[in-house]
């Protein structure tokens, strides 16, 4: 197919061509991540799994760093592609992997000095807090690999090349999970043995990625091009810096609110950290649809083609309404056997309820969190990033006022009843923003500044 399809397709088949093999991807990523959750909850014992859990709101905030300022890189990059300016593209493209290498090392260090007290901070159950710790220490480890993997993805994506990052994914995803296997269930290596997996796994995906992203880079005629520019990465942390607090503020969210999570003890939290292995699973496609609908409209903008972007809009919202209701239908039916799949023969009740109530409540909501990822997207790839971050953060302020002050008095499920009132103001301030069509001009003026 034409490498400039989003250019030139009709809107659906070119969002569905694009955004297929994200979800596809993601989801092979996501399910890895499950089965860390249920290899650790069945072969271990339910406090690893809650430490587990416990750990994944810090290494969740981490990851959307990674992603959204990937996401924010790739907005550039896909209005360089666009505009067929080969040689822009190349420029930063190479800044980018500079500057996600240095920041990825850099958070590395601080996450291993700072792990322990961060996690006390959050209230982690006593008995948990060592294999917590154990952990996240080799998770910071690799954080520098998760940092240039997600950036090459991102990089891939914006020139329209979605199958490789696909490929990758669904190899690192088989190893992971081979690796988990042995190393938790023949070496009895515990909740190290799942780190020391994704580690492996991830750091052999990025160096490959690594070398077929220059591979594709070295195949756009242009003359020389510089390694690093200050300005490239000046035009990129003008989106990816709203970008990355759009992807992290759901896991800002569930951070500050861990610590209410904590103080309810290991066994809901173990029933919690079940339930959210699965809400990862089912905003994949919410998630995939918005940063397909931003490189759409990135590199429509580029190519000066905007009446695309409105149809692309519409058609991203269809589709996601549709993938609410599949989930919905799934998580009302099977929501018992899905929560039994990470929980052990010798779990507790109140570990099991807590994690079916999650699902059977959030399973109606999200709806929300899918068209206000299109809306946010659409914002985000035409450059109209000032509303975009106050929504977003209406949307952290929101979820964590509730939690926090609602839950200790009326239990754990305002936790999850304060996320959908996040999202849906949310999608009022990103979508009257959408309606007022100043992005259009806010993306010419933008054009502007990286010309």
């Amino acid at each position: 197919m034409d490498k400039e399809y989003l250019i030139h397709e009709k809107p659906l088949k070119a969002l569905i061509v694009f955004s297929l093999p994200m979800i596809i991807g993601n989801l092979f990523q996501q399910f890895y991540t499950m089965v860390d959750s249920i290899v650790v909850g069945r072969c271990v014992s339910e406090n690893a799994l809650a430490a587990v859990g416990a750990s994944y709101s810090v290494t969740n905030v981490f990851i959307c760093v990674a992603i959204g300022g990937g996401v924010g890189a790739s907005v550039i990059i896909s209005r360089y592609f666009g505009a067929r300016e080969y040689g822009k593209m190349k420029q930063a493209s190479y800044t980018a992997l500079l500057a996600f290498l240095v920041l990825g090392t850099v958070l590395g260090i601080v996450g291993l000095f700072c792990c322990k007290a961060l996690m006390q901070l959050l209230d982690t159950p006593a008995n948990i807090l060592d294999m917590t710790i154990v952990y996240l220490n080799i998770y910071f480890i690799g954080l520098p690999f998760l940092f240039m993997y997600n950036v090459i993805s991102a990089l891939f994506n914006a020139i329209g090349r979605s199958r490789v990052p696909l490929y990758l994914l669904i190899f690192s995803s088989v190893l992971n999970i081979f690796l988990d296997v042995y190393m938790v269930c023949s070496l009895h290596l515990g909740v190290a043995g799942v780190a020391w997996a994704t580690l492996i796994a991830q750091g052999i995906s990025a160096v490959i990625s690594f070398v077929l992203l220059l591979r594709e880079l070295h195949s756009y005629p242009s003359g020389k091009v510089e390694i690093f520019n200050g300005t490239e990465l000046k035009n990129m942390a003008r989106i990816a810096l709203p970008s990355i607090l759009q992807q992290s503020t759901v896991s800002i969210g569930m951070m500050l609110v861990q610590s209410v999570v904590n103080s309810f003890g290991a066994e809901m939290l173990a029933g919690f950290s079940a339930a959210m292995r699965v809400e990862s699973i089912c905003i994949v496609p919410m998630q995939a649809m918005g940063n397909a609908i931003s490189a759409y409209t990135a590199q429509n903008i580029g190519a000066e083609r905007k009446g695309r972007i409105v149809k692309g809009y519409h058609v991203s919202g269809w589709i996601v309404a549709l993938f609410a209701a599949i989930i919905c239908i799934v998580l009302e039916i099977f929501n018992t056997s899905i929560i039994s799949m990470f929980l052990g023969d010798n779990s507790t009740h109140l570990a099991s309820q807590t994690g079916i109530s999650y699902l059977r409540f959030m399973g109606w909501c999200y709806i929300l969190i899918g068209l206000k990822m299109v809306t946010d997207g659409l914002l985000r790839g035409a450059g109209d990033m000032k509303m975009f971050t106050i929504a977003n953060l209406v949307n952290l302020v929101i979820r964590v006022t509730v939690a926090v002050t609602l839950a200790p008095s009326y239990g754990i499920s305002m936790v999850w009843s304060a996320v959908p009132l996040g999202w849906f103001a949310n999608l009022i301030i990103s979508y009257a923003e959408y309606c007022t069509g100043k992005w259009k001009h806010i993306a010419d003026s933008e054009k502007q500044k990286t010309a």
